[in-house]
């Protein structure tokens, strides 16, 4: 008797797998929240921070409610109808999470805090009720001792949460999408509710839990298909490092990523430069005399790497870190890989410390205007990428900042980091107003300073394909750097640089057949738009 009561003391209780659950559902709603969230609010550590601290708040006030009542309120039922609840707000998340992220958007907050009322409003309730479950599982728990029953069922929550995090962040996300992954984690709530309601006599949990399970259903099939606010979609995924849409929208195709347009091609006329900005990645041809050899660091759809190898019989090297990425532009962008044009999937200060190639040119188009890889910033990395460049090598950054007032605190912080190194340092704002823009930073080896009159010499004299007069008319002087950080690997704070841009338009250029305009035009100068972040 004696041993069949241990082996019951060690089953596995109906309660105690709620706990489980709860636990995998709480921690993948969690990695979910990051994708939910992004498009809206970016990715920063100011949005991962709310979305922890909202978690753990929400999980805390569940747990304290749900120890005071669980002596007098602790049953199967009720655990059944928690889990029900969390799944019912799951199928709200699921169909209706953008309206909810723009009503919470419009609640005037300072930047680095205005992803908190989203992340509240739309992970606070299902994660509070989840904190019910593991007081409610251990005042339900056959253990001998209020401690044994604590442990075990906080062990098999922590368990969960484990098991959470690296499904829904190695397998879930790779594979499926929001609505794909939300609707799971729904239906295994709901199927926990009906096997914790199944031995009960009353039929309304079970009824309830089929009419929560054809809700989440519902709310899955409901969405859009086939068409976003960007156009028609064409190719839509979660990557392990972002969600990744391509869509079709009056003859361009735009690669967009965690909702921003990060890439796009003209559809009928492929080589035309659609974001105006991409004309300044000629310029290392005006500032050096040879450019047999390129890397980009970071590829996108590949605009760049597919002029420099077409149109300067220029081998080109890509490092782009995202798999996925990679497949699109092959894909959907006309990418070919040839002895011209070669794609690594890695990280680009990988790629540096194991290549041994040395390059005329290192391009850095990795960086987004709300999340910047600290690694591909600082003075650590600028002397890898300085070693990797021959004698007289160009690096161009294509950064998004602004040339001056509180929102130049990135640009004026990278352009004082690359001086670190770099003997001389050159700056083109792209938009030709004082606001968040793409702004090209170009670092020389060469110690002589090149003027902007010798540019436009070289312009006039080189045959390089494009004529550059306006982006020359663009240079600019050294901004001052005495209040910003020299950015270094263990000092690098790059999101409180970045975050008096959060909230501002971004200006960016929307290119145009620059062959049909008179030389000097200042036409069809700034365009308002969402963000292009790179041009890939």
């Amino acid at each position: 008797m004696a041993a069949f009561r241990d082996r019951e003391r060690r089953r596995v209780s109906r309660p105690e797998l709620a706990v489980f659950v709860s636990g995998v559902t709480s921690m993948g709603l969690e990695i979910l929240a990051g994708r939910i969230v992004a498009p809206q609010f970016g990715s920063s550590i100011y949005t991962w921070g709310s979305i922890i601290a909202v978690f753990l708040a929400a999980l805390s006030l569940g747990y304290y409610l749900g120890g005071r009542r669980a002596a007098s309120r602790a049953t199967n039922e009720r655990l059944t109808w928690l889990l029900l609840g969390t799944a019912a707000y799951v199928a709200l998340l699921v169909f209706a999470s953008d309206t909810l992220l723009a009503v919470a958007a419009t609640i005037p907050l300072p930047a680095r805090f205005a992803s908190l009322p989203a992340v509240t409003l739309l992970f606070g309730p299902p994660t509070y009720l989840l904190g019910f479950v593991s007081p409610y599982a251990a005042e339900l728990s056959e253990k001998e001792s209020p401690g044994e029953a604590s442990g075990h069922v906080y062990a098999l929550g922590t368990v969960g949460s484990i098991v959470g995090a690296f499904g829904t962040t190695f397998f879930l996300v790779p594979a499926l999408g929001i609505e794909q992954i939300g609707l799971g984690f729904g239906l295994l709530l709901v199927g926990t509710a009906l096997w914790l309601a199944a031995p009960a006599a009353s039929p309304k949990p079970v009824y309830a839990t089929l009419g929560v399970a054809l809700l989440l259903v519902a709310a899955a099939g409901g969405g859009s298909v086939g068409f976003s606010a960007h156009g028609e979609v064409v190719y839509h995924t979660q990557t392990p490092y972002q969600e990744l849409e391509v869509a079709d929208r009056g003859g361009v195709r735009t690669l967009y990523l965690d909702g921003q347009r990060h890439s796009a091609m003209d559809l009928d006329d492929p080589d035309r430069h659609v974001f105006d900005y991409t004309r300044y990645f000629h310029l290392p041809y005006l500032m050096t005399d040879d450019v047999d050899r390129v890397l980009f660091v970071g590829g996108g759809g590949f605009t760049g790497p597919k002029h420099f190898a077409r149109e300067y019989d220029a081998t080109v090297d890509v490092a782009e870190i995202d798999p996925e990425v990679i497949d699109v532009a092959k894909r959907y962008f006309g990418v070919e890989e040839s002895p011209q044009l070669n794609v690594y999937n890695r990280g680009g200060r990988q790629f540096l410390r194991e290549t041994n190639q040395t390059y005329d040119l290192i391009v850095l188009d990795a960086y987004k205007k709300d999340k910047v890889p600290f690694q591909l910033t600082t003075v650590e990395f600028m002397r890898l990428a300085e070693r990797r460049l021959s004698d007289d090598g160009v690096l161009f950054a294509n950064l998004i900042s602004a040339p001056s007032g509180p929102a130049s605190k990135f640009y004026r912080a990278e352009y004082e980091t690359m001086a670190q190194v770099f003997p001389q340092v050159y700056g083109f704002p792209t938009a030709g107003v004082s606001a968040v823009q793409n702004i090209e930073v170009v670092a020389t080896k060469d110690p002589r300073r090149i003027t902007q009159a010798e540019l436009r010499a070289r312009n006039a004299n080189r045959d390089i394909g494009i004529d550059l007069s306006r982006e020359i008319d663009d240079y600019r002087t050294g901004p001052k750097t005495g209040d910003v950080p020299v950015l270094r690997d263990d000092h690098a704070p790059v999101n409180s640089l970045l975050d008096p841009m959060a909230g501002q338009r971004y200006v960016v250029e929307r290119g145009h057949n620059r062959s049909t305009e008179p030389s000097g035009s200042r036409a069809a100068r700034p365009t308002l738009a969402r963000p292009a972040e790179s041009a890939g």
